[in-house]
C-alpha cells in the first residue's frame, strides 16, 4: 500500500476530492492511504503557537523549527522521504511523480505564512519541491497536485494502463487531440484519418500532432525532445 502523510495546520481540508472517482475506489481497496498530522498538536504552549517573526526583520511569520521538528519526529519512520512544498524547491514533474510512486510512504509538509525556519530543512533532511513558478497561500493545494499525479501511476488505480503511456510528458511530448461521438458537431467533423481504420496512419497522425502542439506551446519541451532524439541516433 502506498501512503502519503501530510503535515498541515488545516487537516480538515483533506482528503477532499481524493475520495471521489477512481481515487476513492482505490482508497477503499487499500491501494493507497492518507495519514494526516496536525502540526499544531505539537505546540506546547497554552496558545498552541506554531509561528513567530523572523530574526533580522522582514514581513510575515515562519513556522517554528521546534514545533515542526517535534511533529516530524513523532510521526515519520526511519528511511521515509520528507518533502516541503516550496516555490524554491526542485521542480515536480512526471518523472518525479514516477519516482515517488515507487516509495512506500512519502511525507509532505504544507507550509504557511512566509515559510519555515531553515534549520528544520537541514536537520531533518527535508527535500524541497515546487509544482510551479508561482506563489500559493499554503502547501495544501500543492499537496493535492502531488498526490493526484502519483496515485494515477499506482498499479490498480487506472483500469486502462495503456492510457498512462499515451498521455502528455510520457514521451517528452504533449498529448495529441482526441475526439468522440457525435462525429459531426456544430458543423465540425472528426479528422478523417481517425475514421480510416488504418492504425499506422492514425499513429503517424497522432505523433505529428503531438510534435506540432509541443513545438508551438512548449518550446522548452520541444528542445529537450530534439536533443534526446539526436543523442539516441549517435
Amino acid at each position: 500500500m502506498w501512503k502519503a502523510r501530510i503535515f498541515t495546520l488545516y487537516p480538515e481540508i483533506f482528503p477532499g476530492a481524493l475520495t471521489k472517482g477512481i481515487y476513492g475506489k482505490a482508497l477503499e481497496k487499500k491501494i493507497w492511504n492518507l495519514d494526516l498530522v496536525n502540526i499544531r498538536d505539537s505546540a506546547e504552549d497554552k496558545h498552541k503557537t506554531v509561528d513567530d517573526t523572523p530574526f533580522g526583520g522582514g514581513s510575515g511569520m515562519l513556522l517554528k523549527a521546534d514545533v515542526l521538528g517535534k511533529s516530524i519526529d513523532k510521526n515519520v519512520q526511519q528511511g521515509e522521504r520528507i518533502f516541503y512544498l516550496s516555490p524554491k524547491g526542485k521542480k515536480f514533474d512526471q518523472k518525479f511523480a514516477k519516482e515517488l510512486s515507487k516509495e512506500k510512504t512519502i511525507n509532505l509538509i504544507c507550509g504557511h505564512f512566509e515559510g519555515v525556519d531553515d534549520r528544520i530543512l537541514n536537520t531533518r533532511k527535508i527535500e524541497e519541491i515546487s509544482i510551479g513558478d508561482y506563489i500559493l497561500s499554503g502547501g495544501e493545494s500543492a499537496a493535492f497536485v502531488v498526490i493526484d499525479s502519483i496515485l494515477r501511476l499506482l498499479p490498480g488505480v487506472i483500469g486502462n494502463v495503456t492510457s498512462n503511456k499515451e498521455e502528455s510528458f510520457e514521451n517528452g511530448l504533449l498529448e495529441y487531440p482526441q475526439y468522440t461521438k457525435p462525429q459531426l458537431w456544430e458543423k465540425k467533423s472528426v479528422p478523417d484519418v481517425l475514421l480510416s481504420g488504418d492504425h499506422a496512419k492514425i499513429k503517424s497522425w497522432r505523433l505529428s500532432q503531438s510534435e506540432a502542439i509541443t513545438r508551438r506551446q512548449r518550446p522548452d519541451l520541444w528542445k529537450k525532445h530534439i536533443k534526446k532524439n539526436k543523442n539516441e541516433k549517435h
